[in-house]
């Protein structure tokens, strides 16, 4: 499947006019530059790894961070970042200053650490996004962006890293719905102090548990929950706040997800469960152009963060 073009991943395999409020077709996202990175990591795989750094940065970075997204068509690198990739794409780095020995990658993420830490933290707590053109961030904070376990490691004084990774722990677990629901609020706005969720996305959900698990903060009931559904083969892609399904939508990424969350656990079953679920949505048919991959093949359509995620939980 020909998801790649020079600058990076595609967005979606479909091309379109690339003008739209969301990224689409052939747009490259810095999330999809730091999940090949961690993939490459992840596998050992040095030279790969090196190659996908070099690209990423080339197309992302930015004097204040790495812009979330670039239009090859109308050649626009957008003037924001997005907290969640940034952490991934400096854990990639750790990860890999660690696994290849290497200690120019240990350095470039203590040096990137630190310019996330100036740009898209305040007074202790982290942002989601900082727009290099007006200087400064957003008022809230989604919740699936709080990388608890990269943030661990910010290359900032101890003091304020532990100042930082106390508030935002807090905010994460008390983004908890109910034990009858247990999967996590949206987003938590510094200015009113209080959450947000229209609906209950279930790959938002799954991430801050997967982030709480990295830290052991999971909490026994998300895990129960997510096991029971995945036995079932019935985790749909969004709830309402009381639990109750909004579509009958199951996808790649939110099994590759919870395979993730098994093995971040050692629940191997939970692990095997996921990745058998994931691959139900595998195209098998060799005639297709999306053979080997995750997509629609009425529609032809397939999306990076799919088969980005699937590739990730492969390795995890």
């Amino acid at each position: 499947m020909k998801l790649t073009g020079s600058s990076g991943v595609y967005t979606n395999l479909i091309e379109t006019e690339q003008s739209g409020e969301a990224a689409s077709g052939h747009e490259i996202l810095s999330e999809s530059a730091s999940l090949r990175m961690l993939a490459a990591v992840r596998s050992g795989e040095n030279e790969r790894f090196a190659e996908e750094w070099a690209l990423a940065k080339q197309t992302f970075d930015m004097k204040g961070g790495f812009s979330y997204r670039y239009s090859p068509k109308h050649q626009k690198l957008y003037p924001v970042n997005a907290a969640v990739d940034d952490l991934r794409i400096i854990r990639a780095l750790y990860e890999a200053g660690d696994t290849f020995r290497d200690k120019h990658y240990s350095e470039e993420a203590a040096k990137y650490g630190e310019r996330f830490y100036n740009h898209n933290v305040k007074n202790g707590y982290m942002y989601d996004f900082y727009d290099e053109n007006y200087k400064k961030t957003n008022t809230f904070v989604t919740l699936c962006y709080i990388d608890l376990g990269t943030m661990r490691k910010l290359s900032v004084s101890g003091e304020s890293r532990d100042f930082l990774l106390n508030n935002m722990s807090v905010i994460l677990k008390d983004g908890y719905l109910s034990d009858e629901f247990p999967f996590y609020e949206t987003r938590f706005n510094y200015e009113s102090g209080t959450y947000s969720s229209e609906n209950i996305n279930t790959v938002e959900s799954l991430l801050s548990i997967l982030a709480l698990a990295e830290v052991d903060l999971q909490k026994s009931s998300s895990i129960d929950f997510i096991k029971q559904q995945v036995d079932a083969g019935k985790l749909y892609g969004q709830y309402s706040r009381e639990g109750k399904p909004l579509n009958d939508i199951r996808s790649t990424a939110i099994y590759a997800i919870t395979a993730m969350i098994g093995a971040e656990i050692g629940d191997d079953a939970l692990y095997r469960k996921s990745i058998k679920r994931m691959n139900e949505f595998r195209i098998t048919d060799a005639s297709s152009s999306l053979y080997g991959g995750f997509g629609d093949v009425a529609s032809g359509q397939a999306y990076s963060f799919d088969n980005l995620m699937a590739s990730l939980a492969y390795v995890y």
